[in-house]
């Protein structure tokens, strides 16, 4: 039996439903290798790592372009709407925490808008790569991709490792300006 390659695809590849990933269990999220080079990173003094990347089935979408825009943008706007929970509790309730709890809260606050503003840095594999490609013109955004599947890891690890300082400039000032806005400090 014959099967069409879009069919298969579809088979072949699952959803994060079927992948057990619609879950709050941080553990069903790990990615064994991220959570190495965490670990040993963490040790050199810069922590770097990774979760499960979440797959998708772009056969599932309506409108590829535009569906795969809404995915990527989901990342990093969790990670913000997350910062503004945590955040505003401290804006708001902060009388009623120890100290410890606010320097723990406002960590949370940081670390997410930390990873909001990292993850929309439009550098492959990045989710900031796939928002740029779907707002570019169409030649441009398959030249884009192109380039980024290429290139985007050795681009990413070489601005990691070799440049920091250009991540610091990128995510700083709008994780400090957010910061402020939620947490007023």
């Amino acid at each position: 039996m014959h099967h069409h390659p879009r069919v298969r695809a579809r088979v072949c590849s699952g959803t994060p439903k079927l992948q057990g990933r619609i879950s709050l269990n941080p553990i069903d999220h790990l990615d064994p290798m991220g959570t190495i080079m965490m670990v040993i990173s963490s040790i050199s003094g810069f922590g770097i790592g990774w979760g499960r990347p979440v797959r998708v089935n772009p056969y599932n979408f309506r409108s590829p372009r535009w569906d795969n825009l809404r995915v990527s943008l989901w990342g990093p706007l969790s990670n913000i709407l997350t910062a503004a929970v945590f955040g505003l509790s401290i804006r708001y309730f902060h009388s009623f925490m120890s100290p410890s709890a606010m320097m723990f809260v406002i960590a949370l606050t940081k670390i997410s808008l930390g990873l909001a503003f990292f993850n929309l840095i439009p550098i492959g594999p990045l989710d900031g790569s796939h928002i740029l490609a779907a707002l570019l013109p169409r030649e441009k955004a398959i030249a884009y991709e192109y380039f980024m599947a290429r290139y985007g890891l050795i681009i990413f690890l070489g601005v990691i490792f070799i440049r920091p300082e250009i991540l610091w400039a990128l995510i700083g000032p709008p994780r400090d300006l957010l910061l402020h806005l939620f947490t007023g400090y």
